[in-house]
């Protein structure tokens, strides 16, 4: 995108290749296009996946998708992104002339040794026989691997192979692969290791949303060792928090319903409210944590009365992790580690006076929880 000095990249998943059949266990055209968006969400906010192969159906000739692309954008100017195999054969695809026609294309390879004379010379061929624009990416510190080389290394994974697949994988992606079952993965979504419930949970949620989770299981783990609560817990409780931060109002109400969580007036209007108790849900029921887990995320939006040391840690964590800023915050860290309680009524203090300025009710577990630490501070 820098090189290239791309306004927009478009991920563009197939919805059946044309130059080769797919296997039984190949991620379904859906799951491909949700990989697709994940990638292009930890990409910012240039990148996008795009649906528009699938809704074509049939097999998916770059052809059509770029004379559709150049309808959609008749003024700009298209480059088609590909790999050394495909740059070094595009001329035998279905009617390359009218890729030429409509876009550039922008090779690029895995290793040094793709490059240079090859490359080169058929530059000069497509230039010659379909007057194509094309260009080389440099991209050096790509780390090289085929994809059937990755499937592999995937599948082995899970059947005992000395392998590491996550390294060659947005953290995301490598989530929502074990959590799909995609290729040969054989995860026991109950029994993941810390590793990859966080890449899971990592799959669920949006990239700007990273940040703030890592800061959480940071600074819970650390919270936890003080106060003398298991940090192991912790670590899972705050890795699985906002699993469900971006679920729509529907999916969070049915969740509830499915799993007899009962909702008040003012929980089933807002999806806010909601994500700690459907997160609490999946912790439990789709993750197999115990209650003490399945309580803190519970309680780790609105509070509730008789809150645990565990579950005050986890509120906590959440509120003022290092990547919070907001006036109080750094007085909010020093009393953590002085007096849990008073951390905890500074908090609900400030998140009430910033919901009246904003005209949003309080919840009745927020207040609650307020009237019972003011009643201790007496």
């Amino acid at each position: 995108m820098q090189q290239l000095e791309l306004d927009r990249l478009i991920i563009i998943p197939d919805f059946e290749p044309p130059h080769k059949g797919l296997s039984s266990d190949t991620a379904s055209p859906q799951q491909r296009l949700e990989m697709a968006a994940l990638m292009a969400d930890g990409l910012g906010p240039r990148a996008e996946a795009s649906d528009m192969e699938l809704k074509r159906e049939g097999k998916s000739y770059t052809a059509d998708t770029v004379e559709e692309l150049h309808e959609m954008f008749p003024d700009d100017e298209l480059w088609w992104l590909m790999g050394t195999d495909m740059f070094l054969t595009v001329q035998n695809w279905y009617q390359p002339e009218r890729i030429f026609r409509y876009a550039g294309l922008a090779a690029f390879s895995r290793s040094h040794d793709d490059t240079g004379e090859m490359f080169e010379e058929q530059s000069r061929y497509l230039s010659e026989r379909f007057h194509a624009r094309t260009t080389i990416v440099s991209l050096p510190q790509v780390r090289e691997i085929a994809s059937r080389d990755l499937r592999r290394m995937l599948a082995a994974e899970w059947n005992g192979g000395n392998v590491d697949p996550a390294e060659y994988l947005y953290q995301p992606i490598y989530g929502y692969i074990l959590k799909e079952g995609l290729f040969g993965t054989k995860a026991d979504l109950k029994n993941l290791s810390d590793k990859h419930l966080r890449a899971v949970s990592y799959s669920m949620v949006r990239a700007k949303r990273l940040r703030h989770i890592k800061g959480t299981e940071e600074t819970a783990v650390a919270l936890a060792k003080f106060w003398g609560v298991d940090p192991d817990k912790a670590r899972r409780a705050a890795i699985l928090h906002d699993c469900t931060k971006y679920w729509e109002l529907g999916p969070q109400v049915e969740t509830c319903d499915k799993y007899g969580i009962e909702l008040d007036e003012l929980e089933r209007e807002s999806a806010k409210l909601l994500h700690s108790k459907t997160g609490a849900a999946m912790a439990k029921y789709v993750f197999g944590e115990p209650d003490d887990v399945y309580d803190a995320i519970f309680c780790h939006t609105t509070g509730k009365p008789g809150m645990t040391t565990f579950d005050k840690i986890l509120y906590l964590a959440d509120y003022m992790e290092p990547n919070r800023d907001f006036d109080g915050v750094e007085e909010m860290r020093r009393l953590v580690w002085e007096d849990l309680d008073q951390a905890m009524l500074l908090g609900l203090e400030m998140n009430v006076e910033d919901l009246q300025g904003r005209g949003v009710p309080i919840h009745r577990n927020t207040q609650g929880t307020l009237d019972e630490l003011r009643g201790r501070s007496q």
